[in-house]
């Protein structure tokens, strides 16, 4: 017996959009759907899923891959290492992958929403299925809403108790990126007293997850996402989208028999039903279309059935949609060239002029200089800090063409990673031999290489 494919019920949604025409909402609830785009996604998502829960306890030079510790200041990036100081480091990758995803929406649409955003990854891949385990498919799980009942009642509190408890896991899961993993365990094991910066942040994080993932859901996409509501400037007639075939698939007609004055869409409303944001994708391309391709595979599901070629809903160019050759090669590619060219070389010099270490000479607070046995003297303190990722040594070299004395009780140092050691400096001049400030240069050498010149200036008084 063939296997019935769900479509609307008298009360379903009727293609509009979650948000109807009088404002209000209607949750969607999409049926299920297999195919090639289902499974290459489901891949997707189980990687994206591993990644994003392994990254903290993968060690890359004796650190997580990625730990932003926001407490002392330290941040560690797949082996890179970075402080307080290299905050810059934020602007570059921000605009790279505004470029980035820039120049992918030109080429491949919204790939970004459909396949790697995070909304949609633990929304498809962990809060939907939980709904489907529990509340069954769509037909199932609307007719038990219409009846009521107590059966409608204990589904709906398991449900919600288990998002709540995925969604307390995900916020853990964030967690671990600012907070060590051995030490998030200990606090889990504490008092909440003991840090309530973290055990805030981890109610917030997670009253903010169960309440996207359980009731937001599509609207976060559809409401507040700014990248949506920029496809109208990002994407053009020669981007990648999911589109309906209009030249092929109309006039629409049911039934089985195709005739020559009809075309291939049956006007089942599968489309419709499958849709995660309730759109109906044969209306042309719309802000709410996240390109999913659930519509794809489930049109493809049913000109299978019908005996009649794939593709009438696929993935092409509007166009190709349109029966015209698609362009790969068009102006805004040139100026996003251009712009990705700019930002390398910006990036290159950026990166290329970065040291492993930080070496700043302070003057200490108070008198700028002080008379003692015929001399003067000034007073700095010499600020090194490491930031490489291993243990280095650092020489300090003074100048000898001056006529300053320097007094620096530690000429050679060693410093771990991220850390820091201030060095007292106290250069001094005979009193008869100084006639006016005298800058100066400390020459500091790291094991690795790399130089830099500290600059100061010996003060006294004005003669």
């Amino acid at each position: 017996m063939a296997r019935k494919l769900p479509v609307l019920s008298d009360e379903g949604i009727t293609g509009e959009g979650s948000l109807g025409r009088d404002g209000r909402r209607r949750a969607p609830y999409p049926a299920d759907v297999t195919g090639r785009f289902v499974w290459a996604r489901r891949i997707v998502f189980a990687v994206l899923l591993a990644l994003w829960a392994a990254l903290p306890w993968i060690h890359i030079g004796g650190h997580p891959a990625v730990f932003l510790d926001i407490e002392r200041r330290q941040f560690f990036l797949f082996g890179a290492t970075a402080n307080a100081q290299d905050t810059w480091f934020l602007f570059f990758c921000l605009t790279g992958m505004g470029f980035l995803l820039i120049v992918a929406t030109a080429l491949l649409g919204r790939v970004w929403c459909g396949w790697a955003c995070p909304q949609t990854v633990f929304l498809e891949a962990l809060f939907r299925p939980i709904e489907r385990l529990i509340n069954g498919p769509r037909n199932v799980a609307l007719k038990r809403k219409q009846q009521g009942g107590v059966d409608r009642l204990w589904r709906t509190i398991v449900t919600q108790v288990v998002y709540f408890i995925v969604a307390f896991i995900v916020a853990h899961g964030f967690l671990v990126y600012f907070v060590s993993v051995p030490r998030l365990f200990a606090m889990m094991r504490g008092s909440p007293g003991a840090h309530p910066e973290a055990f805030a942040w981890a109610a917030v994080m997670t009253v903010l997850l169960y309440g996207n993932f359980a009731f937001f859901r599509e609207q976060l996409c559809v409401v507040i996402c700014p990248y949506g509501r920029l496809q109208s400037v990002l994407i053009d007639d020669d981007s990648l989208v999911v589109g309906y075939d209009e030249r092929r698939g109309e006039p629409r007609a049911r039934g089985k028999k195709r005739t020559a004055d009809v075309g291939d869409c049956v006007d089942c409303l599968r489309c419709v039903v499958v849709c995660p944001t309730a759109i109906d994708i044969r209306e042309g391309l719309q802000l709410d279309c996240i390109a999913c391709t659930a519509c794809i595979d489930a049109c493809d599901e049913v000109m299978d059935r019908l005996g009649l070629p794939r593709g009438l809903v696929r993935y092409d160019s509007l166009r190709g949609l349109r029966g015209e050759k698609r362009r790969i090669i068009r102006p805004r590619l040139f100026i996003y060239s251009a712009l990705v060219t700019i930002w390398v070389v910006g990036a290159t010099f950026a990166f290329r002029a970065r040291t492993s270490f930080e070496a700043t000479i302070i003057r200490f607070p108070g008198l700028p200089y002080t008379l003692y046995d015929d001399n003067l003297q000034n007073r700095f303190r010499l600020r090194m800090f490491n930031k490489a990722g291993n243990r280095q040594s650092y020489v300090i070299d003074p100048p000898t063409s001056t006529g300053l004395t320097f007094d620096i009780p530690i000429t050679n140092i060693e410093l771990d990673s991220l850390a820091g050691l201030d060095i007292p400096v106290t250069v001094s001049i005979n009193d008869k031999a100084f006639s006016g400030d005298k800058p100066f240069l400390l020459h500091v050498t790291a094991s690795d290489g790399q130089e830099k010149h500290v600059s100061a200036t010996f003060v006294g008084p004005k003669r």
